[in-house]
């Protein structure tokens, strides 16, 4: 039994500041934009510009001769799994997402002219990835409108918060789209077509989708989502929901829903804090930046910054593997359905739903290890050379699109962030060689900027040395951090607050792991305890049957219990009320 809640506490809580952390806003700025005219215009925007004496490189010719590496030569990661890689690129598509501006009158897949809302990728002579253009498509982010500074800033479309918007939707059309609302279990929304040995996989979009097609006569579309690569977490919710109906049949299909919804949302915050972190940025920094839960403040402002969100958290790219990996049984490669090169998964629903469903893929992520930054191959071609976006007929180049997106949003410079941290500047290249520790990569990067002060913030903190115990280096182990400290502390509903949860039922939710959603959504039944660590199979693997699972019955409520008041998800319904 949880602790009464009334509406009017609730409600008072975002009343000082109601647009942080809501969907639709503009991007915390932690220091000013710097664009080239003060207040819109991106750095590279007007040829001939210098910084620090130097023109600012092309963001391919930097891709071309700082980030590429090969398609074959990978460095694996000894301690963790394939799954930290994902768990990365999941949650940060739950706190944040910046829209492209769109125009019916500017044409930005046929122009090689910085217009607005074009800003395209210039192509250095003889690069192969051209063939015969100039350019590559760029559209630049949608700015914010509800902003009272001049420069330009952009908006994030989701929440700021850790809270599963990836699987409810951010906004209420769309979560409305996504619930299955005849039925009375509060359930999610999945494909009435196909399932995945009868389990469940996500509904199809309603229209014709371009997500690519296999070679059968039938399609595939879209699936439909908060986020829609996400299948577990769909699953894992209706399994609640069903039990939470069994255990309080009064409850009705609203509450059910938004219990469950909760329950999702928390264990996201705890996976996210708990697990993966301090795989990140290494215990120490987390001590040092983050440190143990003292509670709600009204003063922090949750927002997602800008610079984390095009920059920081974006330094996962360089750990993504060139293959997706599918396994059998025997966490062996598949005999039906091998391993595919990354290119070949790119917006392929079809390869789930005709190719063995998810099983394979997550015994690939659990049983596989994650790529190790390797500072002589830092981005696989599968990226730089052969990445897939809707909507655009060519491929593009990931590390170049970073970059692009660092300038089109204003961020400052390398050393600038290094300031804001309390790190001292990088002024040589013996400077630079010391930070990144390697005296040929701090040469190519001389030879390509000219001067460390005019270094992409992006490019910078993923080319310095992971911190001890960490996997990112100093500058980005403090962005990361402060950032993750802003999420938890100006998060009224955070999971550890005394008033989301009764304490037996914290002490449940801790017991809960992603290790046991996988054994409970799926087919696979053996895995490993921490399912970001990778472990030698089968040795170090467990049976499901070892591992805790989440016990519901502390959600158990009496009918006749007066002291029990069930209050929505006021969060989601505040924040969609603001958008």
């Amino acid at each position: 039994m949880r602790p009464f809640r009334s509406l009017p506490f609730i409600l008072c809580c975002f009343r000082k500041n109601p647009l942080w952390g809501s969907a639709n806003t503009g991007l915390a700025r932690w220091i000013p934009a710097e664009y080239e005219d003060g207040e819109n215009q991106p750095k590279g925007w007007n040829a001939g510009r210098q910084y620090s004496g130097f023109p600012l490189p092309l963001v391919r010719e930097v891709s071309n001769k700082i980030m590429r590496g090969s398609s074959v030569f990978v460095l694996e990661d000894k301690a963790y799994s394939q799954m930290l890689v994902d768990w990365g690129q999941y949650i940060d598509h739950d706190i944040s997402f910046t829209p492209q501006s769109s125009s019916r009158t500017a044409d930005c897949l046929n122009t090689c002219t910085n217009a607005n809302p074009c800003f395209p990728i210039q192509i250095p002579e003889d690069d192969k990835l051209s063939r015969n253009k100039s350019c590559l498509p760029f559209f630049r982010s949608s700015p914010a409108c509800l902003t009272a500074q001049p420069q330009r800033e952009q908006m994030n479309s989701v929440s700021s918060f850790i809270d599963a918007s990836t699987v409810y939707g951010h906004s209420a059309d769309l979560e409305k789209t996504l619930r299955n609302l005849s039925g009375s279990e509060g359930l999610l929304a999945v494909n009435v077509k196909h399932t995945d040995e009868g389990r469940s996989f996500l509904p199809f979009v309603s229209v014709r989708s371009a997500c690519l097609q296999g070679p059968g006569s039938e399609r595939v579309e879209c699936f439909a989502a908060g986020d829609s690569r996400h299948t577990l977490w769909v699953r894992e919710h209706n399994r609640l929901a069903r039990h939470l109906t069994r255990l309080n049949p009064h409850w009705g299909s609203e509450v059910i829903y938004q219990e469950t919804r909760r329950i999702i949302g928390a264990l996201h915050q705890i996976i996210t804090m708990r697990d993966y972190i301090p795989k990140i940025i290494g215990r120490a920094a987390f001590d040092e930046y983050i440190g143990p839960y003292e509670g709600y403040s009204d003063s922090v402002n949750p927002s997602v910054s800008n610079v984390f969100a095009t920059a920081a958290f974006r330094f996962g790219h360089v750990t993504i593997s060139p293959v997706l990996a599918r396994l059998n049984q025997s966490f062996q490669e598949h005999e039906r359905f091998p391993s595919l090169s990354l290119h070949q998964t790119f917006f392929s629903p079809w390869r789930l739903v005709q190719q063995g469903g998810l099983d394979p893929v997550l015994r690939g992520l659990l049983g596989r290890p994650a790529v190790l930054q390797n500072q002589e191959h830092l981005m696989t071609e599968e990226l730089t050379e052969r990445l897939v976006v809707l909507n655009i007929p060519e491929t593009v180049d990931l590390a170049a699109l970073n970059l692009q997106r660092g300038r089109d949003h204003g961020l400052p410079g390398y050393n600038e962030w290094r300031v804001f941290c309390g790190l001292d500047r990088v002024e040589t290249r013996s400077d630079l060689a010391e930070v990144v520790g390697s005296d040929v990569l701090a040469e190519k990067v001389m030879d390509v900027y000219g001067h460390p002060d005019s270094m992409d913030v992006w490019l910078g903190g993923v080319l310095e040395r992971p911190v001890s115990g960490a996997r990112t280096g100093e500058l980005f182990t403090c962005l990361i951090g402060k950032q993750m400290k802003m999420l938890r502390e100006g998060d009224r509903f955070w999971w550890e607050h005394p008033s989301v949860f009764s304490p037996k039922q914290r002490q449940e939710l801790q017991r809960h792991s992603l290790s046991r959603v996988i054994c409970d959504n799926s087919g696979v039944t053996e895995v490993p305890l921490d399912p970001f660590r990778v472990e030698t199979y089968p040795e170090d693997f467990l049976s499901c049957g070892n591992i805790p699972s989440l016990d519901l019955e502390e959600w158990k409520e009496q009918p006749d219990d007066g002291s029990y008041v069930t209050v929505f998800h006021l969060r989601t319904q505040v924040l969609l009320f603001l958008d």
